[in-house]
């Protein structure tokens, strides 16, 4: 699906974060145990321990909130939890809980200590919600039966049960259903290293045949996300069987990668589309997000949301009270040099942009002051 500035939406994007119709294999890659699952070192190893305890005791393990941006194993996890714990998972998403009776209907078909699965629980109901909390404390249902002066309130017990919420968007949680889960865990970018090992193992399940360098080279420009690198890797097979090669090497990777547009640090032809239009137009900023949107083509919510938190988290961009404005490393990375009333505001404000702080605007500007008497000269 394109904008109206014949853009590919997020959906579409390579690079997306969000599940894509190509992803269906997705599933029969997920690990079943806490051994399989790469990454993640301290929700696992507290996780691990949590559940230990759980079934010495013989009970249901505590409410678990997991949250974090899309495609970091949240799903996964969910199900790994049910598999430690050697029950069954029950799976639904926020919006699909529509009225409290489709709730009642899920929980009373849960057995003992079975885990429901809930993700976007941040796009729940509100009405749904009130019903949820007696459920997740007292693990009972408070349920008005008929209507007018008939109606009378009648009480379920439930099975004790384990609720695993996930959602990107925690702080849209209210408080009272966020402090009834026991156990809050933010998943965190996952390093290279890491995105190496699912990597090779998917690679396996898959039989794709794909060397240490490939590997490396697909990894360190996914994001930190392994849905992406997931994605990547199966466009390589693609790219590899054009090139009549039988495995994935840096050649087959760096070449499907250049096809692609994404560039050694993970930025495809939308990010630098972005970072182009505030050097070119707003000489590096400040500008506001209506305005950029309306100069690149793109939906605010979607540069908000999709586009700018990887800009933020790599030093390219940061947010001022007056707008997004470029850093000294994004005009680097762009080739570009930084207008002198770009620099000259920073030098007055005495700010260095975030991620770029081993360098000085004076002796930054000294440097380049000094290669421009050389060209002169």
């Amino acid at each position: 699906m394109m904008n109206f500035n014949g853009q590919e939406n997020d959906e579409e994007r390579v690079l997306g974060r969000l599940r894509q119709p190509g992803d269906a294999e997705e599933k029969a890659l997920r690990p079943v145990t806490f051994e399989e699952y790469s990454g993640q070192t301290k929700v696992k190893t507290n996780l691990k321990i949590f559940i230990d305890a759980a079934k010495k005791r013989g009970e249901a393990l505590d409410h678990v909130l997991l949250y974090g941006p899309p495609g970091l194993g949240k799903t996964t996890l969910a199900g790994i939890i049910a598999s430690e714990m050697g029950v069954a998972m029950h799976i639904t998403t926020g919006p699909s809980i529509e009225k409290a009776g489709d709730l009642a209907a899920l929980l009373t078909n849960l057995n003992e200590n079975e885990v429901l699965f809930i993700d976007e629980i941040h796009r729940l109901n509100k009405s749904v919600e009130e019903v949820l909390y007696p459920a997740m404390e007292d693990y009972c249902l408070d349920l008005m039966i008929g209507k007018g002066p008939a109606a009378r309130s009648v009480r379920l017990d439930l099975p004790h049960f384990t609720l695993v919420g996930a959602t990107t968007r925690a702080g849209m949680l209210s408080a009272p259903l966020r402090d009834r889960f026991g156990m809050i865990h933010r998943l965190e970018l996952y390093e290279t290293e890491d995105l190496m090992d699912i990597l090779k193992r998917d690679a396996a399940l898959l039989g794709i045949a794909i060397n240490e360098e490939g590997l490396r080279n697909i990894a360190s420009r996914s994001r930190g996300t392994p849905r992406i690198a997931i994605r990547l890797l199966k466009r390589m097979r693609d790219f590899a069987s054009y090139l009549e090669k039988d495995t994935i090497d840096k050649e087959v990777s760096d070449f499907g990668l250049k096809a692609l547009d994404i560039d050694e640090l993970g930025l495809d032809n939308i990010d630098r589309r972005l970072l182009v239009s505030i050097a070119d137009i707003f000489k590096g900023g400040p500008v506001g997000l209506e305005t950029l949107a309306a100069c690149t083509g793109e939906d605010p919510v979607t540069i908000e949301d999709v586009y700018e938190p990887f800009l933020l988290q790599n030093g390219f961009l940061h947010k001022t009270p007056r707008g997004r404005m470029l850093t000294l490393r994004a005009f680097e990375h762009l080739g570009m040099n930084p207008p002198p009333s770009f620099v000259a505001g920073m030098k007055n404000n005495e700010t260095v942009p975030p991620r770029y702080e081993n360098i000085s605007i004076e002796d930054w500007q000294n440097s380049n002051q000094d290669s421009e008497d050389g060209e002169n000269g």
